[in-house]
């Protein structure tokens, strides 16, 4: 009875809120909408009762774009995600409109519906005021059960819109083969658009010049259940060549928390898993005392305790991550080690239980929590409730700082919830995965990527409602999401940076220069061969390092400063404390402060130049309004000339003239004190293996 009236009661609203928009709708005979503001605008009009974009305009750039052949959005539902054949497509075009909800410049409402499958869709369009983008977004409501297995926000088909990342690799196996392509942006070649849905697992792809930006998501909605979709986003910029700029600039806009300087130190090249309180808090004074004290480095974010503080060989079935007998309970002793060094604590932790806490993923398997293979679920409603009420607990006692690895797996190998069906993770008998192992390298095979894409998805949303929590505890906690994580910029709505992803913690190599080549090999691949689309400056690479003394000033200096010229906000220290000679120290110090000053042009930081693995000079580079920076990398053995353009490629604005030059390193004497202006060629010369860093000041 009381579902039957609350039926009653929103139809008989509805209805009443129908007749009285509809009255006036036709009055007016109004079939045309608009949304719009100073940057842009979307035309939606009503065609024989069917909802359709008929216009975009790029005031920005002067474009208007007329979609061809479009739909508003795309459900794929079913009986459920494991019933073989019973999926079908539902576009707009299956809709009528019955209502308009909403309209007005900011905001369009309409109400659709679908009377053969008894659904209803609201679709919203959304602008504010002073944004150069637009959100789009659904609510879905059925009269009958079904399932929602996958939803596009936006179908819309324009001749320029491309894909720019295209790598698809969601593999339970393989060393640098973990490319799931999820939470990438789609652009357009002529337009100036950007477009993509603001969910970090979503899947926007182009198919026959059809953008189609949305996600999986496997759930079924009950009858008179409302379901609402993430957004969609359409933004523009000035110029199709720097879309991406605009596009990063709409990031930097979104992100839960400013793009902020975090230096750190890590515990774990120091230790390892051998960390104790006592050693962790020699480390602290050590290090304070020769940076911050004695050479005057701002003091530090956070002082990390890595894997070792966990007690994993204990049941965590009523309360996870518990603390073993190496540290206090409550971290009280490392609290007041690292208030004395003016910072705060931050932790290692697994979400996954992978590396030091897979002793406990048994344990809690034989307690009934929602263990795979070798790690937990993160779709696992009882264990990631666990890991929910520890994460806000240490956020609440004053942990400031979270290194969450081993999200969906590692490096090598990665595992998948194929049979989560009792608590709610999609399932897909008709693949036959019975006897599969979470891991199992058959899972390799693309032919079972949507039902990986599922999980992946359920652990994204489950991991976001924790993040969302944290950041009410403390706006000022920073969150990295490491090992097994993937890039998508969305994420950076609800964490600060992301781990590069195929890279191994530990630069490979002999000498510095191979050390910089592998990891800037790394970058070189996923920035410039892959496209990946995630701003560099929220990176987290497992540099720098110094694990002995010895090298000269000189090459330790080079190897440092061309780190931290990557453009990373994100500076977390792996150094043997106790082995830094104090000429070391004084590099450390050096290259600290100068990260501390030209940190504002890491916000549009970039990748320059060549191949590092094919032995062409390449850098990194930033700019502002006030100037920027450039970094140079001869990795071959043989004198090398640069040409370095000041020029909009390389983020200069067109508005910096008579920019003297300097360099924080001894090597650039012939080009300091030169005045540039923008337009002009930069040649640089370096002997072989060297490096060198450029400022460039007002």
């Amino acid at each position: 009875m009381k579902t039957t009236k609350l039926r009653v009661q929103r139809s008989f609203f509805l209805a009443i809120l129908a007749i009285a928009i509809t009255m006036s709708y036709g009055c007016q005979k109004k079939s045309s909408f608009t949304i719009e503001n100073s940057s842009l605008s979307r035309t939606i009009q009503i065609i024989d009762g069917k909802l359709k974009t008929t216009a975009i305009q790029n005031k920005v750039a002067n474009k208007t774009i007329t979609p061809q052949e479009n739909v508003e959005f795309q459900l794929r539902i079913s009986e459920g995600t494991d019933a073989e054949g019973k999926d079908i497509i539902l576009t707009s075009d299956d809709f009528n409109v019955k209502t308009v909800l909403v309209d007005n410049n900011e905001k369009l409402g309409f109400l659709l519906k679908n009377k053969e499958n008894e659904l209803e869709v609201e679709v919203f369009y959304e602008i504010a005021s002073d944004n150069f983008y637009a959100h789009k977004y659904l609510t879905i409501r059925s009269d009958k059960s079904v399932t929602l297995e996958r939803i596009d926000v936006e179908a819309i088909t324009m001749k320029d819109i491309y894909q720019p990342y295209k790598m698809k690799q969601i593999t339970a196996w393989g060393p640098s083969k973990w490319r799931p392509g999820l939470g990438q942006p789609l652009y357009t070649k002529q337009s100036a658009l950007f477009l993509g849905t603001e969910f970090p697992a979503s899947y926007n792809f182009v198919e026959n010049n059809k953008g189609v930006c949305g996600y999986l998501l496997g759930k079924e909605i009950k009858v008179d259940e409302t379901y609402t979709s993430y957004k969609s986003v359409i933004g523009v910029g000035d110029d199709s060549k720097f879309i991406q700029d605009a596009f990063f600039n709409y990031i930097d806009q979104i992100r839960i928390r400013p793009l902020r300087l975090q230096v750190q130190y890590n515990s774990w090249f120091d230790f390892g898993p051998r960390v104790t309180k006592e050693t962790f808090a020699n480390s602290v004074n050590k290090v304070s005392q020769e940076l911050n004290t004695e050479r005057g480095v701002p003091p530090f974010k956070a002082f990390v305790i890595d894997d070792g503080w966990q007690n994993s060989h204990i049941d965590w079935s009523d309360k996870s991550w518990k603390v073993n007998d190496k540290f206090d309970t409550n971290f009280s002793t490392s609290f007041k080690t690292v208030n004395n060094a003016k910072s705060t604590l931050g932790l290692w932790l697994s979400p996954g239980c992978n590396f030091g806490a897979r002793p406990a993923v048994n344990i809690m398997r034989e307690k009934g929590l929602e263990a795979l293979d070798e790690y937990m679920s993160l779709a696992g409603p009882k264990y990631m409730q666990l890991l929910e009420d520890r994460m806000l607990e240490l956020t609440t006692q004053g942990i400031t700082y979270f290194k969450l690895d081993g999200i969906f797996g590692h490096l090598n190998r990665r595992e998948f919830d194929l049979n989560g069906g009792d608590y709610g993770v999609p399932t897909m008998n008709q693949l036959d995965t019975k006897g599969f192992k979470p891991a199992d390298k058959r899972l390799n095979d693309p032919i079972y990527d949507e039902l990986k894409t599922y999980y992946l998805v359920a652990g994204t949303e489950r991991l976001m409602q924790i993040f969302e929590k944290q950041h009410k505890v403390n706006p000022d906690v920073y969150v990295v999401i490491s090992n097994g994580a993937y890039l998508s910029p969305w994420w950076l709505q609800y964490i600060d940076a992301v781990w590069m992803i195929n890279a191994g913690d530990a630069a490979g190599g002999s000498n510095r220069t191979q050390e910089l080549t592998y990891r800037d090999g790394v970058y070189y691949d996923t920035w410039v061969k892959e496209k990946t689309q995630f701003p560099i400056n929220s990176v987290f690479n497992h540099e720098p390092k110094k694990t002995k003394t010895g090298e000269s000033v000189k090459q330790f200096s080079e190897y440092l400063w061309m780190n931290l010229s990557r453009g990373t906000g994100f500076v977390e220290l792996y150094i043997k404390t106790m082995k830094l000679s104090e000429s070391d120290w004084d590099v450390l110090a050096y290259g600290l402060k100068w990260t501390h000053k030209v940190f504002p042009y890491f916000k549009n930081a970039r990748m320059h130049g060549g191949n590092p693995k094919e032995g062409e000079v390449y850098g990194y580079t930033g700019w502002n309004e006030k100037g920027g920076y450039a970094s140079f990398h001869n990795p071959t053995d043989k004198e090398k000339t640069y040409v370095f353009n000041i020029n909009r490629v390389n983020g200069v604005s067109k508005n910096l003239t008579k920019l003297t030059v300097s360099s924080p390193l001894t090597n650039a004497t012939e080009l300091v004190n030169t005045e540039i202006t923008f337009g002009d060629k930069l040649e640089v010369t370096m002997k072989a293996g060297e490096v060198k860093i450029l400022e460039f000041n007002k």
